[in-house]
């Protein structure tokens, strides 16, 4: 391995090696992911007792929605959380007296998202199936695609928070935790875009979630693959994720230039 795969790798490696010293970190991954399952999971069996057997599907949707919403903020905290832990531990600008290169740096974080995203969510997948009897992969292989979507917003929302703490430093920090949250009541996670005030609505049709969140609805409720909610998805995220590149590269290279690599976080 040489060149650009060598230099990702090293800076993953880093990451690994913290996690496999340290069961806290380990645990940590998997923690907020399976407290959501349970918190839902008992919520969708009272809802199943109070409901009848009509309510089954309308209790998948819900289980559904939780699993699918944790990939999409994995992703982006994986990529963030890993970004910080570079600033903690004053360890950017090292890293960038070496010949790795911003877009590497984008890339070992991802990569790392992705891992994170797995080790957290698949405990969640497997607690809703032996406590819930919810199979989430009985949405069959769009569910891939459903992933896919969701994994890209969540880079896209991470790339530009981590825009904003270049641009304003640790102060910004917060972002990494607020921001998709905040974008949660317009995603349509739980309930279908309709109910959302008309005013709104054009929010949620700008966000490639409600699309995941609506085609995963079309399956479990009417057994429809939405392709039309999935082409949606995939067209804003090229767009979010292209806006998102255009303004990491913009507040990196001002950070460059005003020594901010090495002060940030200070």
């Amino acid at each position: 391995m040489t060149g650009a795969p060598r230099r990702i790798w090293g800076l993953m490696y880093r990451h690994l090696a913290l996690y496999r010293r340290s069961w806290p970190r380990l645990l940590e991954l998997t923690y907020w992911p399976v407290l959501g399952m349970c918190i839902w999971g008992f919520t969708a069996t009272f809802l199943s007792r109070r409901l009848g057997a009509g309510a089954a599907v309308t209790v998948s949707a819900l289980l559904g929605g939780v699993l699918l919403w944790e990939v999409c903020l994995r992703s982006q905290m994986g990529v963030t959380i890993s970004f910080l832990e570079e600033l903690w531990s004053r360890n950017l600008g090292h890293v960038f007296v070496s010949p790795l290169r911003p877009w590497e740096l984008v890339a070992a974080l991802i990569s790392m998202s992705v891992i994170r995203m797995l080790v957290g969510v698949a405990p969640a997948i497997a607690l809703a199936w032996g406590f819930y009897a919810f199979n989430v992969f009985a949405l069959g292989p769009v569910l891939v695609l459903f992933f896919v979507n969701l994994m890209i917003m969540g880079w896209s929302v991470a790339l530009a928070v981590v825009s904003m703490i270049l641009r304003h430093g640790s102060g910004a920090e917060p972002l990494a935790w607020s921001v998709l949250f905040g974008l949660a009541p317009f995603s349509a996670v739980f309930y279908p875009i309709n109910v959302l005030p008309a005013a709104v609505r054009p929010i949620a049709l700008a966000l490639p979630s409600a699309h995941v969140f609506e085609g995963m609805r079309g399956i479990l409720l009417d057994g429809v693959i939405r392709w039309d909610h999935l082409s949606w998805a995939f067209g804003l995220n090229a767009i979010w994720l292209g806006v998102a590149t255009m303004i990491f590269a913009r507040q990196f290279h001002q950070a460059r230039v005003r020594g901010a690599l090495l002060s940030i976080g200070e």
